[in-house]
């Protein structure tokens, strides 16, 4: 079961990602040339810098946000990057230019942070700026936003839920007269740029993904021994088949296209440990390492 799920996402995001992008297989290559023709070169090379810079278990959301960047500068227009947002956030191109994020997204990385804002322009620009939102991963219906004033049995209230993410609130009138909300979940929608994030992050995967003249070659550094060789024995002992898991581990390279073939996030919870622990492996960070190794033996 969970495989099927695993095959029907990536067959959704091959599909969005051709219709917005006109690629089933997306490469790092590929979207720098097309991003570059919306871009400009001087944005699509600080994106570009910005990706190269993030730990490699990282870079596949960093270019899944460049993917954002294109898909919504082409619905939005180059214009965009130099207008201040609400008055009081800085341009877009002034956050990619310092290379900071910001309160109240300093827990996103900048090309996160500025595919969120694309997302959420371009479905105010579709549906309206929204009523409120609603965190969804309560699925209660009922009064979830509050009302504006004026408002009517009947009306459909634009509710955010997630960057670029929308749905709508019916108004409705409750048994004591008294005028409430519901939930509509067969509205919800997103926007093309957070469509073309997530399409290009599950059609691409963790990789490897280097970048167009990358050198040195960051996939081709060699990983520890040791904890590659125990890592991949426990994959293979927790159902993955040496196809998948592949010949030993030589570099990071090797690791993250073990990682991508084993499908971890469709098997049971206790993978969850073992992609702690690789993703220190790849990302050579060796007190994280041996602590997660020690989680995942314990």
């Amino acid at each position: 079961m969970r495989e099927a799920h695993a095959e029907d996402a990536r067959s959704e995001a091959k599909r969005l990602i051709l219709d917005l992008l006109g690629e089933e297989r997306p490469t790092a290559g590929t979207l720098l040339k097309e991003a570059q023709a919306v871009l400009g070169r001087e944005r699509t090379r600080r994106a570009a810098d910005l990706a190269r810079g993030a730990p490699l278990t990282r870079r596949s959301a960093e270019l899944a946000a460049i993917a954002a960047l294109f898909v919504g500068t082409g619905e939005l227009g180059a214009g965009w990057w130099t207008v201040s947002r609400g008055g009081s956030l800085p341009p877009p191109e002034e956050v990619l230019v310092k290379a900071q994020p910001l309160d109240p997204w300093a827990d996103l990385t900048v090309l996160e942070m500025l595919a969120a804002w694309i997302s959420d322009d371009v479905a105010d620009a579709i549906w309206g700026p929204p009523a409120g939102s609603a965190d969804l991963n309560s699925w209660q219906a009922e009064d979830r936003v509050q009302l504006p004033e004026g408002v009517r049995a009947g009306t459909r209230l634009v509710v955010s839920f997630d960057a670029g993410g929308r749905l709508d609130a019916v108004v409705v009138t409750r048994k004591d007269d008294d005028l409430g909300s519901n939930l509509d979940f067969s509205s919800l929608r997103y926007s093309r740029p957070a469509e073309a994030q997530w399409s290009w992050g599950v059609a691409a995967g963790l990789g490897p993904h280097p970048l167009p003249d990358e050198l040195p070659d960051p996939y081709a550094d060699p990983v520890d021994q040791p904890a590659a060789t125990v890592l991949r024995e426990w994959a293979l002992q927790h159902g993955a088949t040496p196809s998948l898991a592949g010949p030993p581990w030589a570099n990071r390279g090797d690791v993250i296209a073990a990682v991508e073939r084993v499908d971890w996030m469709w098997r049971s919870a206790e993978w969850f440990a073992w992609w702690r622990a690789t993703a220190a492996l790849i990302d050579a960070e060796p007190a994280q390492l041996d602590r997660r190794l020690e989680d995942l033996a314990g």
